[in-house]
């Protein structure tokens, strides 16, 4: 029994989120939950980025 399916293509991620959406946002537009999913991915992504580089200027600070 799995109880994940795992897929690597892009086509299917996309599936699985706008599936996922239209589960949640009864009467929103799929579009609409879709590039706000997007838009709070890519801030979550660019915060993360932020927060590895700062730890890694810190921890060469640290060295020097």
């Amino acid at each position: 029994m799995r109880l994940l399916r795992r897929k690597n293509d892009p086509e299917g991620l996309l599936d699985r989120v706008t599936d996922s959406l239209a589960a949640v946002g009864d009467g929103a537009h799929r579009g609409t939950l879709l590039k706000a999913a997007l838009i709070a991915g890519g801030v979550a992504a660019a915060t993360a980025g932020s927060a590895a580089i700062s730890s890694l200027r810190r921890r060469a600070d640290a060295n020097s």
